[in-house]
């Protein structure tokens, strides 16, 4: 999902996943004999190229995975059972240690190439980390390897304490266990790992018989043509049909600020994005289709945002929350609060009729993580 961030870019984040690798055998190259008094060998015709299939689309409704929280961590999976468990920060305040870590697994049987672990260390909020990156980890005093994803995760379910260490072996941040267990035993029960070989905390000698769903496809439109110049009674007409109120600001201060985005969606027709209201930190854009002199509201096949951002989901016309278009991909970032850490990421592809959820990522605990759980995915095709 294409997000822009909303902390320093001085501080990136750290993310680092567990790959193995088979090494690569090398092709041997076809070697053709011939006698002395043999002519050259007959060329082959090339073969006429087959062009590629068209893409089916499954027509999947949009059913992005709930979150569960354990104590100081929250998990969920998206539409494949790959599951991601995440760490917050103390409910009693952010502390100064603002480092947060994402597990990631993936599903179907490690005899398979499945449940690989992956690790994601979030560091934009932490000053620290700037000049003292994470090296390694400590659990209960024992190293673990800053890339050993699933030996961390092995030993986090067992012990009482994590801490994310520099290179030099100073504490980066300390992150609290508690529920620690609860969400991998949740993850292992989630993928149908439970009471197999294969899971993590739910250990038992049955075969893995974990499930690896495949990913829905969305056929969707690559934009194309140019975008069309909108009238001021267009505009107009937008704004009553979405029952548009900003306070008056659009009448003061920077004129583009509240001025409508538009966008060349092909055959003809355009995305209009409207701001039509705002908030302390989110800015609702309604989605209106303009074709010629036509102008219709958009149409999705999953509301944007949630209700408390002012993006009514109830509402005739759909919207999105501090929106943008591009690339062909529309994205909606509903913040639950200014840090932004809480909130929804979507984004959503154009299939000549309507916009379709392709991405969702969340966060329903605003406790200091803002590398939100992937939700929902699909397989975008043009």
């Amino acid at each position: 999902m294409s997000c822009k961030p909303i902390f320093s870019a001085l501080a990136a984040a750290l993310v680092l996943p567990l790959m193995a690798c088979s090494p690569s055998q090398p092709t041997p190259q076809s070697v053709q004999k011939s006698g002395p008094e043999s002519g050259p060998a007959p060329r082959a015709t090339p073969a006429t190229p087959r062009p590629p299939a068209p893409a089916t689309d499954s027509h999947a409704k949009p059913t992005p995975g709930t979150l569960k929280t354990f104590a100081d961590w929250t998990v969920g999976c998206d539409t494949t059972l790959r599951c991601t468990l995440a760490s917050l920060l103390p409910e009693q305040g952010l502390s100064e240690d603002m480092i947060t870590l994402n597990l990631m697994r993936e599903p179907g049987p490690v005899a398979r190439g499945g449940g690989t672990v992956s690790l994601a260390l979030e560091t934009r909020n932490d000053e620290a980390a700037t000049t003292r990156p994470p090296a390694s980890f400590a659990v209960d005093g024992k190293p673990v390897a800053l890339r050993d994803a699933a030996t961390l995760a092995a030993r986090i379910a067992n012990a009482a304490s994590l801490e994310i260490l520099d290179a030099k072996g100073g504490t980066l941040a300390t992150l609290s266990l508690k529920g620690a267990a609860a969400a991998l035993r949740y993850v292992d029960a989630q993928q149908g790992r439970a009471g197999s070989v294969d899971a993590i905390v739910a250990k038992g000698p049955a075969p893995s018989r974990a499930p690896t769903p495949a990913l829905p496809v969305i056929a969707a439109i690559t934009p194309s043509g140019a975008a069309v110049n909108l009238t001021p009674a267009q505009i107009a007409t937008m704004r009553k049909r979405g029952e548009c109120d900003l306070g008056g600001a659009e009448g003061g201060g920077d004129p583009t600020l509240f001025a409508p985005e538009v966008h060349a969606l092909g055959d003809g027709k355009s995305l209009v994005l409207l701001p039509c209201s705002t908030g302390a930190y989110n800015l609702i854009g309604a989605l209106f289709i303009v074709e010629g002199a036509v102008v219709t509201p958009a149409r999705t096949d999953a509301p944007a945002g949630f209700d408390a951002t002012g993006a009514d989901s109830g509402t005739s016309v759909q919207s999105v929350v501090n929106g943008a278009f591009e690339n062909g991909v529309l994205t909606s970032y509903a913040k639950g609060r200014g840090l932004g850490d809480c909130g929804s990421h979507q984004s959503f592809v154009w299939d000549g009729t309507r916009f379709r959820l392709s991405e969702q990522a969340d966060m329903g605990e605003c406790r200091g993580n803002i590398d939100y759980i992937t939700t929902w995915r699909t397989k975008v095709v043009r």
